[in-house]
């Protein structure tokens, strides 16, 4: 009873600061956005790189950019790797093998995080501050980015225009996730975690052996790891390791940097659109989402079936015993719910509906609050399909925001929302169907079958987190897996550009009797009806083999 209780009141302390958080952060990221003013060292970063911050551009311009980046920023981090043998503060770790440095750069410019590797015996410190810890903020700040684009493509009228990629992403960097990192890295340091250049360590234990400890910069990547919703730890145990999260305190914080932008940003998109209704419909939806997976995956573990586990009280099997079932359970519903992929517990571990939650959670497209940006795109774009469906019930021509949903919107939307089920469920169909595939997996039977559902769904969905049980370091899976993450988080990027475009350039229809209201409870219910049900019917044969058929034997 006193462990529940004190769940109710870390969730409630939760759901508290992330409301007192809603309003400043999310008016000082659309002030950010909007601003016509350049700081000095912003100004300095466009000339390094030729920019022109004053020119706005078209949305294939501004695509253009988020690829060129992109693909640049894969080829740098996938060299930094390979020549990691030569670097300064290489602790003498070797070169990172080929289908690891591929798989690794791939997943860190995603915002993915998926580590197929143990941090603390592959990375140096040198790869890890200027490799990992810098893509972390930058494939945040594109998310966010992409987000803003689509944003001005609903609030611009007869223009081609949806602003300067460079422009968008050096602020959010420098205005944004560099401040409240450096403010937040203090509080870690001070709470516990550590934060230093030291080379592996061998200590004594007390049965007589030795233990390697390795230190290094954690406390700085642990902030942007959570706050740019990335998800990849320092050590191989993410954040059940204790130099990651040394306490309930650092948990419970952690939670809410990997939760504030995501649930901030609905709020930017209203203001920018000059109706901050719209963002509290949207923020209502992705509330109403996380308050039903944090509260079911909580009662899933409490109410493991089992006389041992009714014993125990509860399924603490993964469970990280520092924080108990309801902190293991609330930073597992959060992770999630965004593209994080931090793990405070072994998710392999979780009773098999509690495991089917987790996957429901990215199926969803981790829109609740979803990434650092995807998670609102995702949901704008799951909006604009919610309005056009109650416009085929009504017989009216769809409109949105004062723009009308024609079929050229409705596709780039409907091919938004195949492109990751069909990445997840054909990588997962190839995988079983491959003998060298299926031999990393542990477990046979359904169990077996989540493992692999887990991964691409991890993967494309840019998440990061994994089953454990799943052995992901042959060359097939990083290979495959590194697709995956590739096309989901590209792919979606395309449509959403594409459809900003097609926005932007409409001219506002006029409200009129017959528009649909999408700021009231019932496009909310209708918005989450649509969430609930495209997922319901897109992945249920793929539940039904795993997690269902093995949590109903």
């Amino acid at each position: 009873m006193a462990a529940g209780l004190a769940g109710l009141l870390q969730a409630l302390a939760l759901a508290g600061a992330l409301a007192l958080s809603y309003r400043p952060l999310g008016d000082y990221m659309a002030r950010l956005l909007t601003s016509r003013r350049h700081l000095r060292i912003e100004r300095g970063l466009y000339r390094l790189i030729g920019v022109n911050a004053d020119f706005e551009q078209t949305w294939r311009a501004y695509l253009r950019g988020v690829l060129a980046f992109s693909a640049v920023s894969v080829l740098f981090l996938y060299a930094f790797q390979r020549l990691q043998n030569r670097l300064w503060l290489s602790l003498g770790f070797p070169a990172v093998p080929a289908a690891t440095a591929w798989n690794t750069a791939v997943s860190f410019v995603t915002n993915t995080n998926w580590q197929s590797y143990s941090g603390e015996s592959t990375m140096g410190h040198l790869v890890q501050m200027a490799g990992l810890a810098v893509q972390n903020f930058l494939s945040a700040a594109v998310g966010v980015s992409v987000a803003a684009a689509l944003i001005r493509g609903f609030a611009g009228s007869r223009t081609d225009r949806v602003g300067n990629f460079w422009v968008d992403m050096v602020r959010v960097t420098v205005r944004l996730l560099l401040p409240v990192s450096v403010v937040f890295a203090v509080v870690f340091v001070a709470a516990g975690m550590v934060e230093n250049l030291h080379a592996p360590v061998s200590v004594g234990t007390l049965n007589g052996g030795a233990q390697t400890i390795t230190g290094g910069p954690v406390a700085t990547q642990e902030v942007i790891k959570l706050l740019g919703t990335n998800g990849g730890g320092f050590y191989n145990a993410n954040s059940a390791h204790p130099f990651e999260n040394p306490n309930p305190l650092t948990n419970w914080l952690e939670v809410y940097l990997l939760l504030v932008i995501g649930f901030a940003l609905p709020r930017t998109f209203g203001t920018m659109v000059g109706d901050r209704r719209q963002g509290n419909a949207i923020v209502a939806v992705m509330a109403l989402i996380w308050i039903g997976s944090s509260g079911l995956l909580t009662l899933f573990e409490w109410q493991h079936q089992g006389s041992a586990l009714r014993a125990a009280g509860a399924a603490m099997e993964g469970k990280e015993v520092r924080f108990g079932i309801a902190g293991s359970t609330l930073f597992g519903a959060a992770t999630t719910l965004t593209s994080t992929g931090a793990t405070g517990s072994a998710h392999d571990s979780y009773s098999p509906l509690g495991g089917g939650v987790l996957l429901f959670d990215m199926m969803l497209g981790e829109i609740a609050p979803g990434g650092a940006g995807s998670g609102l795109y995702g949901m704008l774009i799951l909006a604009v399909v919610t309005v056009f469906v109650a416009g085929l019930m009504v017989g009216r021509t769809p409109e949105y925001l004062g723009k009308k949903l024609g079929g050229r919107e409705i596709k780039f939307s409907s091919l938004y929302i195949l492109s990751t089920p069909a990445v997840v469920l054909i990588g997962t169909g190839t995988a079983m169907s491959l003998g060298s595939a299926r031999a990393g997996i542990l477990n046979s039977g359904p169990h077996g079958f989540s493992e692999v559902l887990y991964a691409f769904t991890s993967a494309a969905n840019n998440n990061g987190s994994a089953f454990a049980g799943l052995t992901a370091t042959s060359t097939w899976w990083n290979t495959a897996l590194g697709l995956a993450m590739l096309f989901g988080r590209l792919l979606p990027i395309i449509f959403v550009m594409a459809l900003a475009g097609s926005l932007a350039g409409q001219s506002p229809v006029p409200v009129t009797a017959g528009t649909l209201p999408t700021h009231r409870p019932l496009f909310v219910g209708m918005l989450l009806g649509v969430v609930l049900i495209v997922v319901g019917l897109t992945y249920f044969p793929a539940l039904a083999l795993g997690p269902l058929a093995e949590g109903l034997r």
